[in-house]
């Protein structure tokens, strides 16, 4: 468990990305190229399972998906357990040339802590068997840094940059949802629905994980990055800024939602309008959100929305003066054919 723990001036200061950025996606969709299945780790969160929505498994099945990244320092960079080393998430920096030119211009020492090389010098959280690229990379080699550049540049080139307008319009979806929990809901519901098996308990954020990290925010606040090919959390810890989390999108953010067949199907056990309801809360909502997305009353939406928790497809938290309803695992699972 990785959990982040908030002070009140935190709270004042979480910021979310304000586009995609493009180093970070070619990283993570290089990393998730490297396992079968979709499956990896990532930042300071590895060997946790992971759930990789549909859209990705699409494009990691197709050609410009999937295995193919050559053999060098950028598979080697993400080989280990799914570590994704700091130094190529640039939060800060949403064009791809920039970041990379940020990314290579990192000092040495700090390179080294990323990738614990030396294992002596600092915490060894980064790769367990650093190879030759990585020990070059990390002693400032020209050769190392000319080839990370050029593999990330032409992994984006053919398997990023084809996607690339879908994954902009696919977080920008997902950054106005976060808004709208954030307006409707405030700090409490936009981290409460943060992700399905992530728990928020006041003042700490719980992030399931295989390796148990505390993670003190220091009164910086904290950076939300929505990621297109993310599978689960990524933790940068920043000792001069605030700290990032970079977490998958809204299953509804990139997957057109409301425009499956699934509804459908569901209609005769639930009823047309529960189970549109049910399909609406893909995206969580406040009950009075809820009713403008189905074209309900108020007190309709409460009523299906009350059934739903009953049959335990949908969860409700308070949220300061509103309540917050989103789908459970079973729910989740309901919808997309997958339930036992």
């Amino acid at each position: 468990m990785i959990r982040l723990h908030f002070t009140a001036e935190d709270l004042c200061r979480i910021t979310l990305a304000p586009a995609a950025n493009a180093l970070a996606e070619t990283v993570l969709g290089a990393r998730l190229g490297l396992r079968p299945g979709g499956r990896g780790g990532g930042g300071r969160n590895p060997g946790q399972t992971r759930r990789t929505r549909s859209a990705v498994r699409e494009w990691d099945r197709s050609p410009r998906g999937g295995p193919g990244l050559r053999a060098g320092v950028l598979a080697e960079l993400l080989a280990e357990d799914g570590f994704v080393p700091d130094f190529l998430l640039q939060p800060g920096i949403q064009d791809l040339s920039g970041a990379l030119e940020a990314a290579v211009a990192t000092p040495v020492e700090r390179l080294a802590l990323d990738l614990g090389i030396p294992e002596a010098e600092g915490w060894n959280g980064g790769l367990v068997r650093p190879g030759r690229w990585a020990r070059e990379l990390a002693q400032g080699s020209p050769a190392a840094s000319r080839a990370l550049l050029h593999e990330t540049r032409d992994f984006f080139a053919r398997r990023v940059e084809p996607l690339w307008p879908r994954i902009r319009r696919d977080i920008l979806a997902d950054r106005a949802l976060r808004s709208e929990m954030l307006l409707r809901g405030g700090v409490e519901a936009l981290l409460t629905t943060l992700g399905t098996t992530w728990r928020w308990r006041y003042p700490t954020l719980h992030l399931p994980s295989a390796s148990t990290y505390d993670v003190p925010l220091c009164g910086r606040g904290l950076l939300l990055v929505p990621s297109w090919f993310a599978t689960g959390p990524s933790v940068m810890y920043r000792p001069e800024a605030a700290t990032v989390l970079v977490h998958p999108l809204y299953e509804a953010a990139g997957e057109g939602a409301e425009g499956d067949e699934r509804p459908e199907a569901l209609a005769a056990l639930l009823g047309r309008t529960r189970a549109r309801v049910l399909a609406l809360l893909r995206t969580p909502a406040t009950t009075t959100a809820l009713a403008e997305r189905a074209g309900v009353s108020l007190p309709a939406a409460s009523h299906h929305a009350g059934v739903l928790r009953a049959a335990g497809l949908v969860d409700t938290v308070r949220t300061g003066t509103a309540v917050l309803h989103s789908l459970t695992p079973l729910g989740h699972s309901l919808l997309a054919g997958t339930a036992p």
